[in-house]
């Protein structure tokens, strides 16, 4: 046995986390700029129905109606937003609800799907599959193309959406790609951190890069390298000192913010500047 043989689900988890932890860091910054945290959120607990679904009719592994039901969900708060006079967060809560209360009145059902239940709640990043990867890897690839090929009008759009539509740029169509990439990946994220946990991932990173960033590029490039250390930092100590997964890695995320804190105190950006003023 060598040392690949012996250690596989560390290898597989630490592969899980390198592709899909900066991908949602790097998707975090623009949610949290366009205060689109709650959207993923429900977007993660509507997951919950799709997994529950999936196992109903029959599905082995439940990834394809998991984010069939995600994306349903993300289109019917769009739908009620334009043809309803409620709230946009009093639509998500709705679904947020409703998803969870679906997905464990079925889950309930079937009895000998509660132990996969309790996987998909919290994570279980330690038993992903190769097939997993490699989705995981295509999705990375894929979300990183489109993003980075329209990261200026994605940046105008977060900033001011008014001013976006007004140079040009094809909102709708931008906020549907944003959406549909946004579903696909916390979709994805869901076996790494877990229904309850996957949010974390969104926005502890780029709210520990906005500690020492000055712009929205920084701000990037620093979410992304903040979200694969709690990634790897969470999935090494998990596999180490036998803790579950999903948690591990947010509290890993949770100390890097800290840290970016604690460094900012020091050396304040204008950012900081800025919000010490106000104060």
């Amino acid at each position: 046995m060598n040392f690949f043989e012996d250690n596989i689900y560390l290898i597989r988890a630490m592969s899980a986390a390198l592709l899909l932890a900066p991908l949602c860091s790097l998707l975090g910054v623009f949610v949290t700029a366009r205060r689109m945290a709650f959207f993923s959120d429900t977007i993660a607990h509507a997951a919950l129905a799709g997994v529950a679904i999936g196992f109903l009719v029959g599905f082995n592994e439940p990834t394809f109606p998991m984010v069939m039901f995600s994306l349903l969900v993300a289109v019917a708060m769009f739908w009620l937003k334009d043809n309803t006079a409620l709230l946009t967060d009093s639509i998500m809560a709705i679904l947020l609800s409703g998803s969870v209360a679906l997905g464990v009145i079925i889950m309930s059902a079937m009895k000998g799907f509660r132990g996969q239940l309790h996987a998909y709640l919290f994570g279980d990043i330690q038993a992903v599959s190769e097939s997993e990867l490699v989705l995981a890897a295509v999705l990375s690839l894929g979300v990183g193309a489109v993003v980075f090929g329209h990261l200026n009008s994605l940046t105008l759009l977060s900033a001011h959406e008014d001013l976006a539509h007004v140079s040009g740029a094809p909102v709708k169509l931008l906020n549907y790609l944003f959406v549909g990439i946004l579903t696909l990946t916390v979709s994805a994220s869901i076996r790494l951190l877990g229904v309850l946990l996957v949010t974390a991932l969104i926005v502890i990173p780029p709210a520990a890069a906005r500690n020492l960033s000055c712009s929205l590029r920084q701000q990037i490039v620093g979410s992304i390298l903040c979200g694969l250390a709690s990634g790897l930092g969470g999935v090494w100590a998990a596999y180490h000192l036998d803790l579950p997964a999903g948690p591990s890695i947010v509290l890993s995320a949770i100390s890097v913010f800290l840290i970016t804190l604690a460094i900012s105190r020091f050396r304040p950006t204008p950012t900081a500047v800025a919000m010490r003023r106000k104060t």
